[in-house]
């Protein structure tokens, strides 16, 4: 038995689930069919957990015979090439890793502060539907129904002075599906009433199942802010009838930011908030409608467009659709992130000049389970850097 190469085998093994893992989040992150992306997904979770006994059968055992003491040199070309990649998939998750532990909190903020709700014990029982996927809120450990509402200051350069203490309600990533009832979204609906904000916006992926558009009236529609609600869908809003959905958000009183630049004024200055629904649906929108001076303030589904956001000189960007990983491991962080930055932006608040990009973890999701990375509600107030 070979013990040196047991050892680069494990490596090589979990470098290829990292390449992996890395095709589902990048592939995730663009404008494909989702028949096409559900059939990767599915031989993705099949070669992943089969990988390592074809390496150690035709490999390790036989063919070149490295776990008995064979030589690397007698190792086939389509192998040496395949394992060459497992092997900078492994260099990946290092950097991966390392990245994740060296994350620094973010220059311009000024506080964060979280509790934890357990919508569970509000109830007095499991709010559970019909809907697909229930055994996952069995899982142990599941934090499905723990939410998270954070209330996190940050300073920004250009907010204006008169505006300082504007808070902002971020919400995401409802995916209403059936398998959480009802009830769960409505308690959480309280909570944002309590959480009181000057302007409440939401950053797509409300639906995954049209039928339950039904929900609204009851829940979102409920909401209401001095400077108004605003929304832009999602990906899995694309899948189903989006105009049906904005349809009804708008009957309730909410406003499309979806490619369109709203120039609000608010205390002798102007905001201008606009949306962006890209790679999946319309146009960026043209900031050039706004007074050079406005706070730009950009609702979009993904992070992934945070260098288009940069270059317009965007402020402030909103973000949803990463669920902060759903899933986080003990020293590795987040795994799946359906982004074309992989978990780089999978959740929390991120400063690139000039933009302060948050990314929430979102509320619930198609699949529920959470496991190490709460629901999350947030209220963001914003301070101006010339306030005490």
């Amino acid at each position: 038995m070979s013990w040196l190469n047991a050892a680069i085998f494990l490596v090589l093994i979990a470098g290829h689930t990292e390449l992996w893992v890395t095709l589902i989040n990048r592939s995730h992150g663009l404008r494909l069919p989702a028949r096409f992306l559900r059939h990767l997904r599915h031989f993705h979770d099949v070669w992943i957990p089969v990988f390592p006994f074809v390496l150690v059968w035709f490999v390790g055992l036989s063919g070149p015979a490295l776990l008995r003491g064979g030589s690397w040199a007698d190792l086939p070309a389509g192998w040496s090439a395949y394992l060459a990649l497992c092997a900078a998939g492994a260099v990946g998750l290092v950097i991966h890793i390392a990245r994740r532990w060296y994350q620094a909190v973010p220059a311009v903020q000024v506080s964060n502060h979280a509790t934890t709700v357990d919508i569970v014990d509000r109830l007095g029982y499991k709010p559970l539907g019909p809907g697909p996927f229930r055994f996952l809120t069995y899982v142990p450990g599941n934090e499905i129904f723990r939410v998270e509402v954070a209330e996190k200051t940050y300073r920004l350069p250009r907010l204006p002075t008169s505006w300082d203490g504007l808070s902002i309600l971020h919400l995401t990533d409802w995916h209403f599906i059936g398998t959480i009832d009802r009830a769960f979204f409505e308690e959480v609906t309280d909570l944002c009433e309590e959480l009181r904000a000057d302007l409440v916006v939401l950053t797509g992926d409300l639906l995954d199942n049209q039928r339950l558009v039904e929900w609204l009236p009851m829940t979102l529609g409920r909401l209401t802010a001095p400077l108004g609600c605003y929304f832009v869908l999602g990906n899995h809003d694309w899948d189903l009838n989006p105009d049906e959905t904005r349809k009804w958000l708008e009957e309730l009183g909410w406003r499309s930011a979806a490619g369109r630049c709203h120039v609000v004024e608010h205390e002798g200055h102007c905001l201008a908030l606009a949306g962006t629904e890209r790679p999946w649906m319309g146009q960026h929108p043209d900031f050039s409608i706004a007074p050079d001076d406005a706070f730009r303030l950009l609702l979009s589904h993904t992070p992934d467009n945070l260098p288009w956001a940069r270059r317009q000189g965007v402020d402030l960007m909103l973000c949803g659709h990463n669920h902060g990983g759903q899933v986080r491991l003990p020293g590795i962080g987040p795994v799946y992130s359906p982004s074309l930055h992989g978990c780089v932006y999978s959740g929390g608040a991120y400063w690139r000049p000039p933009t302060l990009l948050y990314v929430s973890r979102g509320l619930s999701g198609r699949h529920p389970l959470r496991w190490g990375c709460k629901p999350e509600l947030t209220k963001l107030v914003l301070k101006a850097s010339q306030s005490s």
